[in-house]
């Protein structure tokens, strides 16, 4: 058994808190904190052996700092609902603990998924993610929205993937992107900032190109230029959200 604590957040997961918990394999604690699910999320996390906290919803950084602190282990190891650690990445744990940390954090290389093939370039391409920390030595920052976990020392890296499959299909791409699209809005607006009519015209164009051609969006062939136009789409939507909660349709 693992000396650690698997964290997880989780909102109207019924279909892959399961996948997500089993990845993990033998792990002292699983936490799970759900924040009002309506279907068999809890249900499901419960029959795991998951030890499962109903709490409200202040933010993604601010719920996994929670867990960081509800964590009885001395290290925790924080997932998505819609993620799982590869047999590879758990192995490289397992022998992390055998053989003695050398760093207090350890980074993941998070691989997206998209029709059932992981992707290979584009903005949604492999990425490393600090996942793995002993607590008390970091936490997450970013608040309502994309939120990342800080370490305060040096950060290791581990072999083998977590696995990460964001969208169900396109209808969840957009409905997610939209999700997102209000809460960029709203915490540029509390930042003072305003949507120009530059920003809608030349923003989404300019990803599209960044995510296709400048991070090689290309390898995927079609699935490649899908998610770099879905990803035009959101940043989009993303300065129309903007501006209308500024109330200003002269910018």
């Amino acid at each position: 058994m693992l000396p650690l604590t698997l964290a997880i957040i989780t909102r109207d997961e019924e279909a892959r808190i399961s996948g997500a918990i089993a990845s993990a394999g033998d792990v002292a604690e699983v936490l799970v904190l759900d924040s009002g699910s309506t279907d068999r999320t809890v249900e499901i996390a419960r029959g795991l052996g998951a030890r499962v906290e109903c709490v409200d919803w202040p933010g993604y950084g601010a719920q996994k700092n929670r867990a960081l602190e509800m964590a009885t282990e001395e290290w925790v190891l924080s997932i998505d609902a819609d993620e799982q650690l590869s047999p590879e990445l758990m192995a490289e744990i397992g022998a992390l603990f055998e053989e003695g940390a050398a760093y207090d954090a350890y980074a993941v290389l998070r691989r997206n998924h998209w029709k059932g093939q992981p992707v290979r370039g584009g903005v949604y391409g492999p990425s490393w993610k600090t996942r793995l920390i002993r607590r008390g030595t970091g936490r997450w920052e970013g608040g309502i929205l994309h939120e990342t976990l800080e370490a305060e020392g040096s950060t290791g890296r581990l072999k083998g993937f977590l696995e990460h499959t964001p969208y169900r299909d396109e209808e969840d791409f957009l409905h997610t992107s939209e999700n997102y699209a209000v809460l960029f809005a709203k915490k540029a607006h509390a930042a003072g900032r305003v949507s120009h009519w530059w920003d809608r015209a030349f923003r989404p164009l300019l990803h599209f190109v960044k995510a296709y051609l400048l991070k090689m969006g290309f390898l995927d062939g079609k699935r490649g230029f899908d998610l770099a136009r879905f990803g035009a789409r959101e940043v989009a939507m993303k300065w129309r959200s903007l501006r209308v909660l500024a109330g200003d349709s002269t910018l």
